[in-house]
């Protein structure tokens, strides 16, 4: 049990760092915020292929908890989320902030089963 927190803890150091690069690399365009909706994305796609690695039992319970709960999750946070969200309303870009949230969304399950099919070796429907 000690030893799954500090795998976590190790993971989620690194996550956020990523997603701060992120953060200070990714410009936002029309209002955008393209660095929270990439950070989340790819951190979809990823937490779904390791996911799939499980399945396949290419990826044990450790190195998910480090990867999966700790790097990917320090690196997309709903807070994060919830933070470009607010930013477009206070900017009063109503219309910018549904997109995001519904593009956000639908990419994010995409990518996610992407990852999840990938990882378990599975292929994808014609």
């Amino acid at each position: 049990m000690k030893h799954d927190v500090w795998l976590v803890f190790a993971g989620g150091g690194i996550g956020a760092v990523v997603r701060e690069a992120l953060m200070l690399s990714v410009q936002t365009v029309g209002g955008f915020p393209f660095s929270i909706f990439f950070a989340n994305v790819i951190a979809a796609f990823l937490i779904g292929l390791a996911t799939g690695l499980v399945t396949r039992g290419s990826l044990g319970a450790s190195g998910n908890l480090f990867f999966s709960t700790g790097v990917m999750g320090g690196m997309s946070t709903f807070s994060t989320f919830m933070h470009g969200t607010d930013q477009l309303l206070l900017e009063s870009v109503d219309f910018t902030a549904l997109i995001y949230l519904v593009i956000s969304m639908i990419v994010g399950l995409i990518l996610a089963l992407g990852g999840i099919k990938l990882g378990s070796g599975r292929k994808a429907a014609n």
